[in-house]
């Protein structure tokens, strides 16, 4: 038996002692009147892009999914990707929140599995199956355009988040609401060895380093 890892229970230890001991308060207050988040943040998986880490977030702040390359689906009830839905239901129509994020990062192993297949990591290649929805923007990352391997990368790296939050937009709720005035879509993308963020202009789709 593999004991609990070690790491983790230091961690928590620091965690009680110089997090949860000074916002003691906020903690019991979100315990007792529950979570009223303002942003809703679509992330990665990978261990290196932490949304709340990113952005230096207060407990109760955000609401976080993550999935492998922060993909989200077109709103298909009988299929897609139920787990991000489902969290985008709850939070959209449960805790109202107003404004969601689609957040991709450099060096996505996911986007990477796109542009260099590899052999299955199963034999179910779940990996490979869950990338594959990655088509449509993958034609547009680079479509006439002689790129290296790396601005590639960064090239589908962005045309996923563009396209992940046009099928935001096809989600009833979610359209209605940004139609209204209620709700905002954005687009960013984290570069990990700089440390930098980077936001997607909501016209041209373009991206620049945050200020």
């Amino acid at each position: 038996m593999i004991d609990f890892p070690g790491s983790l229970l230091a961690g928590y230890r620091s965690f009680r002692e110089r997090r949860y001991g000074p916002e003691r308060a906020r903690y019991r207050s979100l315990a007792e009147h529950g979570q009223a988040p303002e942003v809703m943040v679509i992330a990665c998986c990978d261990s290196r892009a932490a949304p709340e880490t990113i952005f230096d977030a207060a407990p109760g702040a955000m609401f976080v999914v993550r999935n492998v390359a922060n993909l989200v689906l077109p709103c298909e009830p009988e299929g897609g990707c139920p787990a991000t839905a489902a969290a985008l239901e709850f939070a959209v129509q449960g805790l109202e929140v107003r404004h969601v994020v689609v957040l991709g990062h450099a060096r996505c192993g996911g986007i990477r599995a796109v542009l260099q297949p590899a052999a299955p990591l199963s034999p179910d290649d779940f990996v490979g199956e869950w990338m594959k929805r990655l088509g449509p923007a993958a034609g547009e990352a680079a479509d006439g355009v002689r790129l290296t391997d790396a601005d590639r990368q960064t090239a589908l790296e962005r045309a996923s988040i563009r396209r992940s939050i046009a099928n935001l937009r096809s989600f009833p709720f979610v359209s209605t609401r940004e139609d209204r005035g209620r709700l905002g879509l954005h687009g960013a993308w984290f570069d990990i060895a700089e440390g930098e963020l980077w936001t997607m202009d909501p016209v041209t789709g373009d991206f620049s380093p945050a200020r």
